[in-house]
């Protein structure tokens, strides 16, 4: 097996997503996408939350989506919802939505720049004390 680049893995993974700007992926969200925020807790404490969001931590992810798992989060959109990751920068997120499609989430993708392009842009954040949105590590 050829080793590949981290860089290469996130191109290639970026190449597969319809990826969405934080107003873009608001609006989405607006008219019954999923947004799944995969920020650690520290960064959910520290920056506040997006009211709405599905908080899942990103190493259980896929058992926590997968209509197949035991461990399936109640509040998991089906494989044909339309499904939007969003972490800090927009990094871990690409790889995320990528391996969402190959458990058979087709509409799954990302916002390009994160939670951080999120804030720049205005949109709506809730303080971390609030309770906005299902949380599930």
């Amino acid at each position: 097996m050829t080793r590949r680049s981290i860089d290469q893995l996130l191109g290639d993974a970026r190449l597969r997503l319809a990826r969405l700007t934080p107003r873009t992926a608001h609006e989405a969200m607006l008219a019954g996408a999923t947004l799944v925020d995969v920020r650690t807790h520290e960064q959910l404490d520290q920056d506040g939350r997006i009211s709405g969001a599905l908080t899942i931590a990103l190493n259980v992810l896929e058992w926590r989506l997968d209509p197949d798992s035991s461990s399936r989060h109640p509040e998991a959109p089906s494989l044909d919802d339309p499904v939007i990751i969003l972490c800090n920068q927009g990094y871990c997120s690409s790889l995320a939505a990528a391996r969402l499609q190959d458990l058979g989430f087709t509409r799954a993708t990302d916002v390009i720049g994160g939670f951080e392009s999120w804030r720049a842009d205005g949109l709506p954040v809730a303080p971390a004390t609030e309770g906005t949105g299902a949380s599930d590590g």
